[in-house]
């Protein structure tokens, strides 16, 4: 079962598309080549939100849809929840 999308292979984070457990190895699809992946979730990641696909420091950007979405203002480690407590928009 696929449970987590990611839309380009240059993407640092995927999309759940179930609720995904912490502690649980998590199936992904890479919707630009159809690849799939396994990421181990270290949080509770609701559906509709981000999961890491890298490890990101603060200032790093996160790339969605192969744009930068934004900034980290907290470090995130691989299969972390990607939300509003680590991830700022470069707006403000």
């Amino acid at each position: 079962m696929i449970e987590f999308l990611i839309h380009e292979e240059s993407d640092s984070v995927g999309v759940a598309t179930v609720d995904i457990k912490a502690g649980q190895t998590a199936t992904g699809l890479y919707m630009d080549s159809q690849a799939q992946v396994t990421i181990d979730a270290l949080d509770d990641i609701p559906l509709g939100h981000k999961l890491a696909m890298i490890d990101h420091k603060v200032d790093d950007s996160v790339i969605k849809y192969g744009s930068d979405i934004g900034k980290v203002v907290a470090e995130i480690k691989k299969g972390g929840h990607v939300h509003t407590q680590n991830l700022k928009t470069r707006r403000w």
